[in-house]
This record gives structure tokens, sequence and C-alpha cells, in this order.
């Protein structure tokens, strides 16, 4: 994983010990806000106009964070607004490499940069953090919007609305009080709940993640038996933020990170919303496109040494996300 030290590289794994075996997520920080007129958002400086082509949004195929971005840069009708790099599915010890010898792989399409690290460097050459995708960069002011995905969805989700003149909304204000509690039970027991699993390095500390995992799995597993999505019949970015995990879980987080006491498919009402949303078109696109499954198998096996030490590449189950949803 490795992160920056005033601005120095440093091959460092996330450090356990002083959390008791628990890995603890860093908090993003970079907090500017996209805004239709340039006006400060709720945190961050002023100055960051919605302006077709002035950003440029780096991200993982691996990385569910990261696809949260890509997906709704799609259900936005952004992908002619905002351009994309694609790092390499390895990450090793020089932390996210733009390389493009793999397929799919684009390279850094911006700056022809060698490493993720660097892009962060330019905007803080002093640096202390972790390198992280996504990382939504500012080509007019030259410095980084923000590196915080539920953050940037919501700025893709309005900002852009008067030059798309797509207004699907994803975070309703009439259900924002609603969503806010979905969001952060998925969050800290599904979205990190695989990681503080897959990561522990104590039995006590794999414990208190596995088991909130699947007891938030069965209470979805509830909510979809009685909803076509989480809040109703309206879909919103709780059911985004869920979905980028829900279709890594059964290729990924059920052996490698030991989530598995049961699949994702093992749900009847979770696998069909999975499939609906894998299946789901938009103006620019399917959002099946956003998923390269190569690359997410590949990152977590071989990136991972410290849960995988001989990289070796599992044959994995084939789950048909193409199968007919059956959700209305």
């Amino acid at each position: 994983m490795g992160l920056l030290v005033d601005g120095q590289w440093q091959d460092k794994w996330y450090d356990t010990k002083k959390s008791g075996g628990s890995f603890e997520r860093d908090v993003a920080s970079f907090r500017n806000w996209i805004t239709a007129d340039g006006s400060a958002g709720p945190s961050g400086d002023a100055g960051f106009k919605a302006e077709t082509g002035r950003y440029h949004l780096y991200v993982s195929y691996a990385c569910p964070w990261a696809h949260r971005a890509l997906v709704f840069r799609m259900l936005k009708g952004l992908t002619d607004h905002i351009g994309v790099s694609v790092v390499h599915p390895n990450m090793l010890s020089e932390g996210w490499e733009l390389s493009d010898d793999w397929d799919g792989a684009t390279g850094d399409t911006l700056f022809g940069l060698d490493y993720l690290r660097q892009v962060y460097l330019k905007d803080t050459p002093d640096m202390t953090g972790h390198v992280t995708v996504p990382l939504l960069w500012d080509k007019v002011q030259g410095r980084i919007v923000s590196n915080e995905s539920s953050e940037i969805i919501r700025m893709f989700n309005s900002a852009f609305n008067d030059l798309t003149g797509n207004t699907d909304d994803y975070w309703p204000e009439d259900l924002r009080a609603a969503i806010a509690p979905i969001n952060d039970r998925i969050y800290n027991t599904v979205n990190n709940g695989v990681y503080r699993s897959g990561f522990a390095t104590t039995q006590e500390a794999y414990d208190a993640a596995v088991h909130p995992l699947f007891d938030s799995l069965d209470w979805l597993e509830d909510i979809l038996s009685r909803n076509r999505y989480l809040m109703g019949d309206r879909m919103t970015e709780a059911d985004w933020r869920l979905w980028t995990t829900l279709v890594r879980f059964d290729n990924v987080y059920h052996t490698h990170f030991k989530c598995n006491r049961a699949f994702i498919r093992d749900y009847p009402n979770l696998w069909g919303f999975t499939r609906e949303l894998y299946q789901w078109q938009t103006q620019d696109g399917a959002i099946a496109d956003t998923v390269n499954m190569d690359h997410i198998v590949q990152h977590y096996h071989y990136s991972h040494e410290t849960v995988n030490p001989y990289r070796i590449i599992p044959i994995n189950p084939n789950p048909d996300f193409d199968l007919a949803h059956g959700r209305g």
C-alpha cells in the first residue's frame, strides 16, 4: 500500500497493532466541492465551478470507492465532460501505478506520470498520508478537488445538471434524513466491514467485523424482500454505495477476505438487486461497462501480500450478472 511522509514515499502496510488487530481506514484529506456556480460547498474552498473538460478523475477498476465515482459519472451523463485515467490493477511497493501494460489500464492520460503519488505531490509537495482513489483533479487551478468518494458522487449528482440537462436525483432532499442512517450502517458494516474482516490480524478483530457484516446482509435482504430499492421504489445513492461492494463479494470478499458464511447469490433479493443494477442502462451506456472483474480479481489477490503471500490468483466462481433479475 505505502504512504507519503513529508512528501517522501514509504512502502508501509496499514498498522493494525495500535488498534488491537483492527483495520482503521484513513479519513480523506482533500474535501473541496465542485458546485454549479463555483461557490464553496459544505467543506473546502470556493472556486471549483462545474465546467465541461475542466476536471479529471483518477480511478481503479478494482476499488469499490472509485467505482462509485465511475458509476455516477455514467448515471449523470458526464463521460464527455470529465476525463478518466485508470491505474494498473497491481498495487505493489510503489503504490498505484499509472502504467498501461494491462488491458483496461490507461496510464496517466493527463500528465503522463508514472505513479499516482506524483499527482498528489503536484498539489501538496510535502504531503503526509495514503495515496488513494478516486482522485478528482482540477485542470484550471492545478490542484486536487477531492479524494472522498461519497462527496464526489454528490457533486456529480447535481453540480453539472445545467450543462448536461440530466436532472436525475440520487440524493433527493426529501429522503436525505432517511438515507443517512442506511448509508452509515452500510458503510460501517458492509462497505468497510469486508475490509475490516479481511485485514484483521487478530481473531477478535475479525469476529468483531464479520458478524456485523452478515447481520447487515440479513437486514438488507429483508428490506429488499419488501422494496425494490433501499428507499422503496426510488433509486438513490444508498443503492449504488451498497452495490459496488455486492458486485465484488462472491469473487473476492467471500474467499480473499474470509467473508464466507454465504455468497451474495445465496440471498435471493440481494442477488436480484445486484443483477438489476449491473444491467442498468444510462444515456452514456451500460453500468456493466464500469465493472472490470479481471482488474478486481487481479488487484485483491496479487496486491495484498499480507493476505495472500504467494499471490496465487484463484479460479473463482463465475456468477452470471446478466441473468434476468426479476425485480419489477
